[in-house]
């Protein structure tokens, strides 16, 4: 799938989320209620990760975070990178390991930890898309987030003294209608992006016939960011 065609999709879902999310002004407590909630996911392909880092490097400028900081890593599990030893076999050369990749980062997840024990409110779940961020005139720096979050995936942004985490690009791609920095920049279709409760979006479609997992599922947080594995063909 074309990136301007995924995009389109996006910009499409997100317009008809933006008309139904608007302040509602005077209507009834009804309509409130029938108020559509998105549930904005990603899906990793391991598949097709080539483990390349130009998405953290598209994250990094989209968020303008300091350097030596980023809110993703790409981990490589096994085989060779190019002059460094394979972390299965030891080798710098030759290795015959597959070479496999996965991303780590903040989950978003549905029952956020970060969320739960901020005792400002700086971390938060923004009212009209879902998706956990940082109010920076809120946080106090005192890192309750980062101590909270099973998947380290937290730190403080030293430019500002703020906590920060991945949420999706929300100020600044999604603000402007595009998608998240990483999966634009993607040229191996290894990031997906969308609204999981749409059952016409691409991303639901794609989890209802692709087997995905969650790190740590047994925490109960419930993982935003799913995974697709490696799939071993047969000889």
């Amino acid at each position: 799938m074309s990136e301007n065609l995924e995009r389109r999709r996006f910009l499409k879902g997100l317009g008809a989320s933006s008309l139904i999310l608007a302040p509602l002004g005077c209507s009834s407590v009804k309509e409130k209620e029938n108020a559509y909630t998105p549930h904005y996911v990603m899906v990793f392909d391991q598949n097709k990760c080539v483990g390349c880092g130009e998405c953290k490097e598209a994250c990094n400028k989209a968020n303008n975070l300091p350097e030596g900081k980023s809110r993703l890593l790409m981990e490589q599990q096994s085989g060779a990178v190019e002059g460094q030893p394979c972390p299965h076999c030891g080798k710098t050369t030759g290795c015959g390991c597959e070479r496999k990749f996965v991303r780590v980062s903040c989950q978003q997840c549905k029952n956020a930890p970060c969320v739960t024990v901020c005792p400002t409110g700086a971390a938060h779940r923004d009212p009209k898309t879902g998706i956990v961020t940082m109010d920076a005139a809120k946080c106090a720096g005192c890192k309750y987030c980062i101590g909270a979050c099973p998947y380290d995936a937290r730190f403080i942004n030293k430019e500002t003294d703020v906590a920060d985490n991945c949420d999706f690009c929300l100020n600044s791609k999604l603000a402007i209608g595009e998608l998240p920095a990483c999966v634009q920049q993607c040229r191996y279709d290894a990031l997906i992006f969308g609204d999981a409760n749409d059952p016409t979006s691409y991303v639901s479609k794609l989890l209802a016939v692709k087997d995905s997992v969650r790190i740590k599922p047994g925490f109960g947080t419930e993982p935003s960011l799913r995974y697709i594995p490696i799939v071993k063909l047969g000889v």
